[in-house]
Order: C-alpha cells, then structure tokens, then sequence
C-alpha cells in the first residue's frame, strides 16, 4: 500500500488540447479516493496518468515515495479494474484470476493459495471451473477485481467499473467493493461519472470540471458546502434547483426575493454564512436541494419554512416518495456553470429561455397534489445555498476565494 500524490501534473494532447490542467491531489495510504465529474472532465485521463497508460506533459506522480513519471505501467506495482471487465474468454475463472500471477513466474503453490483465498473473498469458489461466457455481469466483474486483488498491488485504479451492470447489481456491487476495500485497506482511486456512486463510496471525493480540480472533500462535505455553483449543482440527486434571486432586508431580516416568490433568510443560515450580509441588495443565486422542499399540506406548522407557489407540472410517484416537478415565477439561474450541468444531462438552458423555473421537490408519499394543480411548497430555510454569480462561488465567510477544500 502506498499514498499516491499528484504534484502539478498536466496532459496536454499533441494538438493542443489540455485535460488535465495544475492538478494536485494528494492520496493518502489506504484510502478510497473518488474522482467524479461530468464526461469530458478529464478523471479518466488523470487515472490513465497513475497506471502509465498516458504519459504526463508536466509536475511530478508520485506512487509512495517513488517518482513514476517515467515508470513502465508494469513496474508501478498497481492493478487495474475496467469497466469492460477485460477477461479472456477461452480461460477458467481461475485461470483468468491467475493469469498475472503466472506472468511474474509466482511459485504454483502461492498462486493456488492466492486465486482460492480471493475467491472465498468474493464468494467465486463455486465458479472457479467455469468460463466467463458462463457467469452474470456481476460475477464477471468480480472476477476482474479477483485478478486485481491476487497481485497485492500498492493501489487500485478502477475506471467506471460498474457502468455494464443493471441498476440493482449497481448497486449490490458497489456495496461489495466499497466492504472489500476497506477490508484490504489498499489505496484505490475510483472513476466514475455517478456521483451517487462517488457519494456512497469515497472516503474522500475529488469533483472535475474541464481538467481542473474543483473541490476535494468527504462527500457530506461536498453536499452540505459546496465550494462553487458546479459543484453544488453536480452533487446532489436530483440536482439542486437554482434560481436568480436578490437578498434585501425585509422587518430587520434578510429575505431572498425572485419574481414574486419571497424566501426568508433565518438566522441560522445568516449565522453560518455571514458572508451573506455584504451581498444586501445585490444578486445572488439561490440554491434549494429537492429533499429540503416538501408539499406544505403535508408540513403546515414545520419552524423555520418558507413557501413557493407554483404549479405541477409532472408528478412521478416512487412509492416512498414523490417527485414534484412544478414551475414558479422566477427566473433561472443563468451561468457558465448552470449551462454545463443543464448540457450534462441533456437539457439545455438559453437565454431566451422562459422566465420561470421549474423545480423539482421530494414530496411525502401522503402527498395529493396532482398534475396542474397550483401548489404550496414548503422550503427549509436552514438548508439553503447561495452563491456569487459574477465568480460561482458558494457564499459562506467574509470574503470569497476560489479554491478546493
């Protein structure tokens, strides 16, 4: 096992385009780093730097205590997982589990020791004679990470590993690696573009946007201060609903107001982010995670709400819950960053766009309301978000500045 610390590193492409850009991150012995960021953001690169499939243009890799910019991948003493499980299909499961093992000239009787005890692991005792062909999605990608762990390698780099599989052995596997993790205690660096993925099994989280770090943080950290508009709207799901508001002081307390809508500022949050007290008059950019609204019928005395009025425009029931799609009369949050995340997902965000927003709420399963009916949605004061739309930056202390935390 071993940290491994990115020290300024840089890709640049032979035709100019840079990937990567001054990324420093350091990985601590043991730990589950997640990258995460939107596709195109440059996490994969960055894993490809660490397992010497690309090569870094600038700054200093190092695995340990060891510089490795110029390292051959063999000799780094990592193991890769892909997300296309890279098994041969003419070889046994045991076979396949071995394979690395019988390259490096390891005695027979270690590597029989070796395949069998990361078998047991994870649990593919019973399918140790079987070919791949042979087994489910998720048995194939335990087999993958079975070859990995047999090499007992300082690190783990594993690039979208889950994204062939069904949503519920998504899930069931992401649980199994994030135990098997902790219970070797290898350093491993997780790619993905999920960030539910990123926030239930990071012990820390790295967030990309355009090849540059945006913040690094535990991933409560990440949801409960995002450092910047980008983070805040990619963390979270579904995403934090953003709208164009102006904070003025109403009665002696701050109120966020947009379009007809009227969000009182509590003093709790005010005491939390006195930041917020040099932006009275000015514009800022209201953040409401769907989880901290609610259908007010379901909540009319709830201390410390204020409320929305809107209308439903969709209504998708999950059972446990609701999500309320409706529309208020405010206008959208319109930045750099809110077009990048609306293009992430498909959607696009323009400038002739209507001067409404539409919110997404997590509504009680009691709740009635039915699509086109004008609603009252309650907002927990204490929860929400603000940021600086001139830089993006969340609004927490005094003064703001740019940087990941």
């Amino acid at each position: 096992m071993a940290a491994v610390t990115f020290d300024q590193i840089g890709k640049i492409y032979p035709d100019g385009f840079s990937a990567v850009r001054n990324f420093n991150l350091e990985i601590e012995d043991g730990e589950f780093m997640v990258l995460v960021g939107p596709s195109g953001c440059g996490k994969t690169t960055a894993l490809r730097m660490v397992a010497g499939l690309e090569d870094i243009s600038h700054g200093v890799l190092r695995i340990g205590e060891r510089v490795v910019n110029h390292v051959p991948s063999r000799d780094r003493d990592i193991a890769m997982v892909f997300q296309s499980y890279a098994l041969y299909p003419h070889l046994t499961v045991y076979e396949n589990i071995a394979f690395g093992l019988r390259l490096k000239k390891v005695p027979k009787g270690e590597i029989d020791q070796r395949v069998h005890e990361a078998a047991r692991v994870l649990d593919l005792e019973p399918h140790l004679k079987r070919k791949p062909r042979a087994l489910s999605g998720g048995q194939r990608q335990r087999v993958a990470m079975g070859r990995a762990i047999v090499r007992r390698p300082q690190a783990f780099l594993m690039d979208e590993p889950l994204s062939n599989l069904d949503a519920k052995l998504r899930v069931q596997t992401r649980a199994e690696i994030s135990k098997l993790q902790h219970s070797l205690g290898t350093t491993t660096i997780y790619v993905t573009h999920d960030q539910v993925e990123a926030m239930t099994m990071g012990d820390r989280v790295a967030v990309m946007r355009k090849g540059e770090l945006q913040q690094v943080a535990t991933p409560q950290t990440l949801y409960d201060r995002p450092v910047n508009l980008f983070v805040g709207g990619f963390i979270g799901s579904p995403a934090m609903n953003m709208i164009e508001a102006t904070l003025q002081r109403s009665n002696g307390n701050f109120e966020a107001v947009a379009g007809t809508q009227r969000v009182t500022v509590g003093q709790e949050t005010l005491s939390q982010r006195p930041g917020l007290t040099a932006f009275e008059g000015r514009e800022v950019i209201l953040g409401i995670r769907p989880e901290d609204i609610e259908d007010a019928a379901l909540e009319p005395d709830r201390a410390g709400d204020a409320r929305l009025h809107g209308k439903l425009v969709l209504r998708e029931a999950l059972g446990s819950e609701i999500m309320a799609h409706f529309t208020i009369d405010a206008p959208p949050a319109r930045t750099e960053e809110t077009a990048e995340l609306a293009e992430d997902v498909g959607a696009e965000l323009t400038e002739d766009a209507p001067q409404e927003s539409l919110l997404i709420g997590r509504f009680g399963a009691r709740s009635r309301v039915t699509e086109g009916d004008t609603i009252e949605a309650a907002v927990d004061t204490r929860a929400l978000h603000f940021f600086d739309p001139e830089t993006g930056l969340g609004i927490y202390e005094g003064s703001n500045t740019k940087g990941a935390g």
